[in-house]
């Protein structure tokens, strides 16, 4: 269910996630408080940060789906790349200056195809200057825009799977599945290295994040025009809290025993067979009726809260 009301103050309490398609040219965050503002809303944040000038799926989370964040930063990204090949640049993208050139080598497309291919697995990346990864308390960012430059420690990413689109001349096209913490700028230079020569982003699309579907996202354009127009209408396009922990493993309790999950305290459960089960799990009233929160099944047969979500408590229209 995705719940909102209305404020004395003008803004809305509003609970559900929404998929922007984030255009070009604006922060993640610029991004967000573009919609926050547009729809009045109290509360909201956003997961998994793409570049000024990248666009794609920039999940917003409002209300009580803030808290579901964290849990999102953990999930796969698919990105469509278009690199620009013969050419680096200090960003490692097209906003960057240009620093090296050389020359594109002559592989044809079954030569690209085996190259990529020989990128999947488990790879090491050394992440690059221009990121906002801390060391010294400062943003790499902040130093590389001083001109310093200081040494990374290679991290381990995973490349579920790449495929080339189209190879042209200085245009490499492919879609890439991987892991959480992929830097695709790193990606694309390491790949050009190991083709003979250099490149950079041209243009970077984030397609999906998590099991979250491409036809979901939703243009800025338009929730400028029904939030101007006919706002109500625009609440259809916001996705349920618990729809972030689609595929987690469900668990249903009475009505006595989610007073008590929702007060802070955990719970036995009715667990026939294996009482020994742990890990999280999404938790819903009886019937599941209502989303409570997130639970971690503690392995002596009782559920403790780990994350409490209070949508069913607010007096709300639903949409």
């Amino acid at each position: 269910m995705t719940t909102y009301t209305s404020e004395g103050s003008g803004r809305k309490s509003i609970d559900g996630l929404l998929l922007l398609n984030k255009p070009a040219g604006i922060t993640s965050n610029q991004a967000l408080q573009k919609v926050k503002k547009l729809l009045k809303a109290k509360k909201a944040g956003h997961t998994g940060s793409l570049d000024p000038a990248a666009t794609g799926m920039l999940p917003l989370c409002f209300g009580e789906a803030t808290k579901v964040c964290a849990y999102l930063l953990n999930a796969d990204k698919i990105y469509r790349v278009t690199a620009r090949l013969g050419v680096a640049t200090d960003t490692g993208d097209v906003d960057g200056r240009e620093t090296v050139t050389a020359q594109i080598p002559t592989l044809n497309r079954h030569d690209w195809e085996k190259l990529l291919i020989g990128f999947c697995g488990d790879i090491e990346q050394v992440p690059p200057m221009y990121s906002a990864l801390k060391q010294g308390g400062k943003r790499l960012y902040e130093l590389a825009r001083k001109g310093k430059t200081v040494e990374r420690q290679p991290r381990k990413v995973r490349i579920h799977d790449i495929n080339l689109l189209e190879v042209c001349g200085q245009r490499l096209v492919f879609r890439v599945h991987c892991s959480k913490g992929t830097y695709v700028r790193t990606l694309v230079e390491d790949i050009a290295k190991v083709a003979g020569t250099v490149a950079h982003i041209a243009n970077l699309h984030r397609e999906s994040v998590g099991h979250f579907r491409t036809e979901d996202m939703v243009e800025l354009l338009n929730i400028e025009r029904l939030a101007g127009s006919s706002p109500d209408v625009f609440y259809e396009y916001l996705l349920p809290t618990d729809e972030a922990l689609a595929g987690w493993p469900k668990q249903e309790i009475n009505e006595d025993a989610a007073a008590r999950f929702t007060a802070g305290q955990a719970v036995a459960l009715d667990i026939k067979g294996n009482s020994t089960q742990t890990g999280h799990v999404k938790v819903y009233s009886a019937h599941g009726e209502q989303f409570l929160g997130v639970g971690e099944l503690t392995g002596d047969g009782t559920i403790a809260p780990r994350r409490i979500f209070r949508v069913a408590a607010i007096p709300a229209i639903t949409v």
